[in-house]
């Protein structure tokens, strides 16, 4: 069996939820339940704050566990990066409020900068020979140059949309952050084999994501034509018709692509046109 931790509330918890659902793995209960073992797969999902996730891993608590890059930077535990799941993305970046005269890292000396990651700014602090004042701050940390507590902030940035609420500009990008599938650097042989089938259905969802199966009709005198305009995976299908003259064609295409094409295709003579969504796709 093998135990993986995942955080209990917000969105890393609802992309998580979802990748392992995609996935065919079947949880009976809600994430109120501490510990809640698939009923299809070796595999059951611990429940955590995700600051705890990175030591819990690192302490064997949990065989593996999803978290956000910038807890697992900011903890510095014994747990190594398995994968990038890219999903989940977001920034740290200081922020100044809106009216300040930004002209560079020089404006934080002598500054109060609240964060719940002191060690990711340390870093980022000393690196840039800035001299600034850390106040650590574990929840609400965008109110603080607000009420006065703070001069800026450090903290993770998705849309935006927070900073201009509380009057905050973005100024500086610190990190990239994603989510990690990290692990245990001593698993077992059988857990191993575990988490080596559970990345093969992590990575066969990945691969589906942005994917349509596309098939249409097309004359045959256009065939090597219209296969010519296709960025398929692979050469596509191609199946004779009971109409003499025409065959129908499959394949896989990026969806960013399929309305670029849509205009060629049917001036070379494609005719119904069908897309359908991918949920699985074995490389």
């Amino acid at each position: 069996m093998l135990r993986i931790a995942v955080q209990s509330k917000g969105r890393l918890y609802e992309e998580t939820m979802s990748l392992l659902t995609e996935s065919g793995i079947s949880l009976g209960a809600g994430k109120r339940t501490l510990l809640v073992q698939a009923g299809n797969f070796p595999v059951e999902v611990l429940f955590l704050r995700d600051d705890d996730i990175p030591q819990s891993v690192a302490g064997g608590v949990a065989d593996v566990g999803i978290v956000g890059e910038n807890e697992f930077v900011e903890r510095q535990e014994n747990a190594e990066i398995i994968k990038r799941l890219g999903f989940s993305r977001c920034r740290l970046s200081l922020a100044i409020p809106k009216a300040a005269d930004y002209k560079g890292l020089e404006w934080f000396n002598g500054k109060k900068i609240a964060t719940s990651y002191p060690g990711i700014l340390k870093n980022f602090l000393q690196k840039n020979n800035i001299d600034a004042q850390t106040h650590v701050i574990t929840g609400s940390v965008e109110i603080a140059p607000g009420i006065g507590l703070a001069d800026a902030i450090f903290d993770i940035v998705s849309s935006g949309s927070t900073l201009v609420s509380n009057n905050l500009k973005e100024v500086e990008v610190v990190m990239q952050s994603e989510a990690l599938l990290i692990g245990n650097p001593n698993l077992s042989g059988e857990k191993q084999e575990i988490l080596k089938e559970l990345l093969f259905r992590f990575d066969s969802v990945k691969a589906a994501q942005g994917k349509k199966y596309v098939m249409m009709n097309v004359p045959n005198d256009h065939l090597s034509d219209i296969i010519g305009v296709l960025p398929g995976i692979k050469s596509p299908t191609v199946m004779p018709l009971a109409q003499e003259g025409w065959s129908s064609l499959h394949t896989v295409l990026d969806e960013k692509c399929f309305w670029e094409i849509i205009g060629k295709l049917k001036s070379l003579g494609a005719e119904g046109i069908l897309e359908l969504p991918i949920e699985k796709m074995i490389l």
